[in-house]
């Protein structure tokens, strides 16, 4: 089982709305390549993306379907990558202070052949996957969302202070 965390700073509400957004999908998951909905109103539970999977001169075509959904706190997902079987992924997030969030990633095979063959090797790559993909994700959110800054309202967010316009 493949278990990785990344800082990142935004809060979980603005790191679930990157998790929610079907089209940034790819901008955040490694190896994925023109995402589309597929069924239901992602993510909802059953909502689901195809895609195509790039792996070198390798492509393939996947889907990823949504098993569990908390808004702000985690989504769990069940990614079919056809003959090599599925895998399950979730994404935790958790408060960390007032304006920054924990990202949990963890990853495992779950059916089909990657599950059967599933050992200590398998696991160092989903790591270096991981490690990417948690990066990716911190990226994307947090430019995606203005930062928040301690008492300071998100629509003072942008604006100087009088303070800092005398500075």
């Amino acid at each position: 089982m493949a278990v990785r965390h990344q800082l990142i700073g935004r809060n979980p509400d603005q790191v679930w709305a990157v998790l929610a957004d079907p089209d940034r999908y790819s901008d955040w998951v490694v190896g994925v390549f023109d995402s589309s909905v597929g069924r239901g109103e992602w993510p909802a539970v059953g909502a689901d993306l195809r895609y195509e999977v790039r792996f070198g001169p390798w492509r393939g075509h996947g889907r990823t379907v949504v098993r569990r959904s908390q808004p702000a706190e985690a989504i769990e997902l069940e990614a079919d990558s056809g003959p090599l079987g599925t895998a399950r992924i979730a994404v935790e997030l958790r408060s960390w202070g007032e304006h920054e969030c924990l990202a949990v990633l963890d990853e495992h095979p779950l059916r089909g052949t990657a599950g059967t063959l599933h050992n200590f090797v398998l696991d160092s790559f989903i790591q270096l996957r991981h490690r990417t993909m948690l990066g990716r994700l911190a990226a994307v959110a947090e430019e995606s969302a203005p930062p928040r800054r301690p008492g300071r309202s998100p629509e003072a967010v942008g604006r100087r202070t009088a303070e800092e316009e005398r500075s």
